[in-house]
């Protein structure tokens, strides 16, 4: 029987408001994690706060932070410590990414946007590693994109940073596999989430044509004929984070029903 359980362990799940973060919070809860997550407000906290696993010793409890800046990053960290210890399973899943033109885009949309995807990871997994080291198990995911093998202009700087936390948790899984702390990436294609849903929209707009059309030629891109759905994510990363997944390290998963580069 393949081996779930994730009860006795501590998750860090970031940018878990909506989507594919609120799934993984939903879903390691449900294989007995307690898990800690963060959202830029309230009302995103509060309703993914509740939430009680059906059965199991799993358990969710919600922090307000804006994962760019790093001293909100370090005070998020620290009041996990504090109220329910460290952590031995972080999930990076933080990220926006903005449809823009390249020739546009200042220095300061390129860093602003390197602060969320990138430094918030670099920042959480910096903080959880030397916990991780000392108990002898850890497991790092880091959640990119697609679009980190196969970028497109209109999101290339969200494809850079994705990239980079490729090559990022590739790293890390060599020097510290000795330590039993393994580090994955995970790259979803076409999720039906409020991230796609708002690029059709755009996309749309700028075409002269609706969402759903928009959303109905992507599907065409994949050949499995559909969006994937944050719940089928999910289960890759509460895999790669359980003891199931315990030969997996430093490998990039990518979750996008075979599209590849036919975008």
């Amino acid at each position: 029987m393949m081996d779930l359980d994730l009860t006795g362990h501590r998750a860090i799940v970031t940018g878990a408001s909506l989507g594919i973060g609120a799934a993984v919070v939903q879903m390691l809860a449900d294989h007995g994690a307690s898990v800690a997550f963060c959202a830029r407000n309230q009302d995103a906290v509060d309703q993914l706060g509740a939430y009680r696993p059906p059965q199991g010793s799993g358990s969710v409890v919600g922090y307000i932070a804006d994962m760019a800046d790093g001293d909100a990053v370090a005070t998020f960290l620290r009041a996990v410590d504090v109220d329910g210890g460290p952590a031995d399973i972080l999930v990076n899943n933080v990220g926006a990414s903005p449809s823009r033109n390249f020739l546009y885009m200042s220095d300061d949309d390129w860093a602003d946007l390197h602060q969320l995807n990138l430094m918030s990871a670099v920042r959480c997994t910096r903080h959880c590693l030397p916990h991780m080291r000392s108990r002898k198990w850890g497991r790092v995911v880091m959640v990119a994109s697609n679009a980190a093998h196969y970028p497109g202009a209109a999101l290339i700087d969200y494809a850079a940073t994705k990239a980079a936390m490729v090559a990022t948790g590739k790293a890390l899984a060599g020097k510290y596999g000795s330590d039993n702390v393994l580090v994955n990436s995970v790259l979803p294609g076409l999720i039906h989430t409020a991230m796609w849903d708002r690029a059709a929209g755009e996309v749309a707009a700028a075409g002269g044509t609706t969402a759903e059309a928009v959303i109905e030629r992507n599907a065409q891109s994949v050949p499995v004929a559909r969006y994937g759905t944050a719940e089928e994510v999910a289960s890759v990363i509460t895999f790669l984070c359980s003891p199931a997944g315990s030969y997996v390290n430093g490998t990039t998963i990518t979750v996008d029903g075979g599209q590849g580069g036919h975008v």
